[in-house]
């Protein structure tokens, strides 16, 4: 089984899916990981993250050991991989490692932003995670200052709406929920209630699938 967790930024959606994953004893794979891997690398190449040839050439040298690297947590990180991920070579070339990761035994939870409309169309469960952008720069906030990493709420907010326009304004694989997909606001929601209202409309999903 494949269940696809798509949203914005800090909506929530990569801590459903890592609790998802533990709960029903599949993989788990952040999608947004490798996109900040990438920018990671072609940074530290030292080319510009617009250039195309560099960035193409990193995302088929990805080594997914590397994606527990802590650089890839932080605003920076978050800001390349919103810049790489406009490029479609880019998408392409990481495209049949998601895929690949979908396929293992015995399932799979992928989070992303192009989960249930590009990377798993057919998946069997989708579900697009939304909340304010208000609520999600709080929480970004927050999971800043407990990294001991100094930024202003109201620039965590900035750079939230900023790429909230640039996902969804993307020509390719723009972050949208796909048409099938089962809507989740977390704005007012506790980690705790989310997952129970995940783990709620997955079971309604398979229900009305095995009717």
């Amino acid at each position: 089984m494949i269940v696809a967790i798509d949203g914005p930024a800090a909506s929530g959606k990569g801590t459903l899916a890592k609790q998802l994953a533990e709960h029903l004893g599949f993989g788990c794979l952040d999608t947004g990981l490798l996109y900040r891997a990438v920018g990671r690398d072609v940074a530290r190449a030292g080319f510009q993250l617009n250039d195309t040839w560099a960035a193409v050439a990193a995302a088929r040298g990805l080594d997914p050991a590397t994606l527990d690297d802590p650089a890839l947590r932080g605003t920076e990180a978050g800001d390349a991989a919103s810049f790489v991920a406009r490029i479609p070579e880019v998408r392409a070339a990481l495209l049949a490692y998601q895929r690949d990761f979908s396929r293992r035994p015995p399932g799979a939870v992928l989070d992303g932003r192009d989960i249930g409309t590009v990377v798993c169309p057919t998946a069997d469960v989708k579900i697009f995670v939304t909340a304010s952008p208000d609520v999600r720069a709080r929480r970004r906030h927050a999971e800043f200052i407990a990294r001991g990493v100094d930024v202003a709420y109201e620039t965590v907010l900035a750079d939230i709406r900023v790429r909230d326009a640039r996902d969804a304004g993307r020509a390719n694989a723009p972050m949208i929920a796909a048409p099938d997909a089962m809507l989740l606001d977390t704005t007012d929601l506790s980690i705790e209630a989310a997952f129970d209202a995940a783990v709620g409309l997955i079971k309604r999903k398979i229900s009305h699938a095995g009717c």
